[in-house]
């Protein structure tokens, strides 16, 4: 570890995997005792034992984001055990169903919304509340690059959710970045996490022509986007403040 983050404390919504369980990792490895926040336990339990036998601190709180009261339950668990909350990763999600505006079910839009925009909501709420009496602290949001551009093929509601997140995210860096907390979101393109290869894992041909089709002629890694917001949470990015972090490998600037 290098411990540049020594005797902070990180949050992660949605630890469990992909690039949820990357920035976890990383957090532990820069000396940050981290606090998994996941709706299912096996997967959140399995993140906290992979930070142990790296030599790092974690603690797993079982969280479903969509509810308010339980998010709320959980920055207070944070600061029961820890004292303190320095920084966050708001990245649990759901992934919502891939179907045209047309077609698409309500009741799908609103879980899509509930748990992806709400539930950053909910957690930036209270996130800021603690990070307001301690006078400091940063905010990752997770975002895409569906929430600068839209994608045919994919959840209408993800695309309107992640365009939301990043309006949230700026509102609330202008908000609060004079109180020594900065807020900014991450957006990565496809990545290659356990959801990708349960959907396109074990056909060779179809990862080269998606890999084809990025400029930098690779699919993401759950470590590139980990990396970025290990970043945006770090000294070296203090005058970063509401900006989107694009993570995509050049998709955006074709």
């Amino acid at each position: 570890m290098s411990g540049s983050f020594n005797d902070r404390v990180a949050l992660v919504t949605g630890g469990s995997a992909g690039i949820g369980r990357a920035t976890a990792l990383a957090f532990a490895r820069e000396g940050a005792k981290v606090v998994i926040a996941n709706r299912g336990v096996a997967g959140g339990e399995a993140t906290v034992q992979q930070i142990a036998e790296a030599g790092g601190e974690a603690l797993l709180v079982p969280t479903d984001v969509s509810q308010s009261t339980q998010v709320e339950g959980l920055i207070a668990r944070t600061v029961e055990v820890y004292g303190r909350l320095d920084y966050a990763f708001n990245n649990a999600g759901y992934e919502g169903m891939r179907a045209t505006i047309d077609r698409l079910p309500q009741d799908d839009w609103e879980r899509a919304l509930q748990t992806n925009l709400t539930g950053v909501w909910s957690c930036m709420k209270y996130e800021l509340q603690q990070m307001l009496k301690q006078g400091h602290g940063a905010i990752v949001n997770m975002s895409s690059v569906v929430g600068l551009a839209g994608l045919t093929g994919i959840s209408p509601a993800l695309v309107a959710c992640h365009h939301g997140i990043i309006g949230l995210t700026r509102q609330a860096a202008l908000d609060h970045a004079k109180a020594g907390i900065r807020v900014n979101a991450v957006c990565p393109t496809v990545t290659r996490t356990e959801r990708f290869e349960r959907v396109h894992g074990g056909n060779p041909e179809n990862e080269a022509r998606m890999a084809a089709r990025n400029p930098s002629g690779r699919i993401g890694e759950a470590q590139d986007a980990a990396e970025a917001v290990i970043w945006l949470c770090s000294d070296a990015s203090s005058f970063v403040v509401g900006h989107a972090l694009v993570v995509d490998g050049g998709v955006l600037a074709q």
